[in-house]
């Protein structure tokens, strides 16, 4: 389905049908100002000006459609309007004819069909008057089309331009959503593999678990976003794999605000927060590391900590792929409105925060 197109079409459509209401008040104006022209002139019988601007309205109006029908083939040269005008009034010629002959036949057969006779001027005054006439309503009427046909020329490009612009976002998220998969799968694998031969039975329950996150993690990456409430699940999964593995050094709280979940978050974005937190931090150090996740709306925004009381005293002056990854993707989904930021925590440890729009 082209909706493209029917988008492109409504507005110019609505224009069209507002000149067409403006187009009768025109003529409603001219027979008012012909009819009290006729009378202070010492007319008596109304339908002489209904008559007379009848015609002319009517021929008008039929030359109007015949014309605005052919220049629909000319809108390759909206661009040039020399051109445009140059094919679109080659006809004036033919047309001009046309209009005065239709005026000057019409009339004497409508007088002459209620029984009055019908008297103008001078022939050289009157098509004088018929031709000024008509070059008036013709170069008023090319002028407002070459408008109209540009500026739907115009939204269409617009348009198109705007889909395309969507389209290349999208691939993009698509393509950063799918990166995160092998970064993920790697790290996993590293963590599997170093409990191959010291815990066996570790090793086969954690790869039960990442098969089951895999799983969910890919039907979920065929989205650029996913509620927040999805997405805390995987990552629960995620920090089950990982505490399993590191039981006796790390502990995860979890403080997310239950109303938030609705709201929309980068798919799989969370995991490379928690992610970094286990590679920098906890495999590092021998002690106990305290991770605390906080999710929270503050006014229109939603705010997500992760949170970890580490050695770490500066921040790091690079970012890994995942980090990078995650901060392109807020960049594309939200412009300037979502940031990726970080902190060093009073003590040690660092405060990785996200920032991104949702609505109350």
């Amino acid at each position: 389905m082209n909706t493209t197109g029917s988008i492109a079409d409504a507005k110019p459509t609505r224009l069209w049908s507002r000149l067409l209401w403006i187009w009768l008040a025109f003529w409603l104006l001219m027979f008012l100002l012909g009819t009290q022209e006729y009378l202070w002139s010492g007319g008596h019988q109304l339908w002489r000006p209904l008559v007379d601007y009848g015609i002319a309205a009517l021929v008008a109006t039929a030359l109007a459609a015949l014309q605005i029908n052919r220049a629909q083939r000319f809108d390759d040269l909206l661009g040039q309007p020399l051109r445009w005008f140059t094919h679109v009034w080659a006809w004036m010629p033919i047309q001009l004819l046309a209009f005065v002959a239709a005026m000057s036949g019409l009339r004497p057969v409508l007088y002459a069909f209620v029984g009055a006779p019908f008297r103008h001027g001078p022939w050289s005054e009157t098509l004088t008057y018929e031709v000024a006439k008509f070059t008036l309503f013709y170069a008023l009427l090319g002028g407002i089309q070459f408008g109209l046909r540009s500026y739907k020329a115009w939204v269409n490009e617009r348009l198109r331009t705007e889909q395309q612009a969507r389209l290349a976002q999208q691939a993009q998220l698509a393509q950063l959503t799918q990166q995160l998969q092998p970064h993920f799968l790697f790290n996993a694998l590293n963590t599997v593999s170093s409990l191959i031969h010291t815990d066996p039975d570790m090793a086969d329950a954690l790869l039960t678990r990442l098969a089951t996150l895999l799983r969910a993690a890919t039907d979920a990456s065929q989205c650029p976003e996913q509620s927040l409430a999805d997405e805390l699940t995987l990552l629960h999964t995620y920090a089950d794999i990982m505490t399993q593995r590191f039981a006796d050094r790390v502990e995860i709280r979890w403080e997310v605000d239950p109303e938030v979940g609705r709201c929309s978050v980068p798919t799989l974005g969370l995991q490379s927060l928690l992610e970094n937190c286990f590679r920098h931090v906890v495999e590092r150090r021998r002690g106990p590391t305290h991770v605390v996740v906080r999710a929270a709306r503050h006014a229109d925004k939603l705010c997500i900590e992760i949170e970890d009381d580490g050695d770490l005293l500066a921040l790091p002056a690079t970012r890994g792929v995942g980090l990078g990854n995650l901060e392109r993707r807020l960049q594309s989904l939200h412009g300037a409105r979502a940031s990726l930021t970080f902190q060093v925590r009073s003590g040690g440890g660092l405060i990785a925060r996200v920032e991104l729009p949702c609505a109350p």
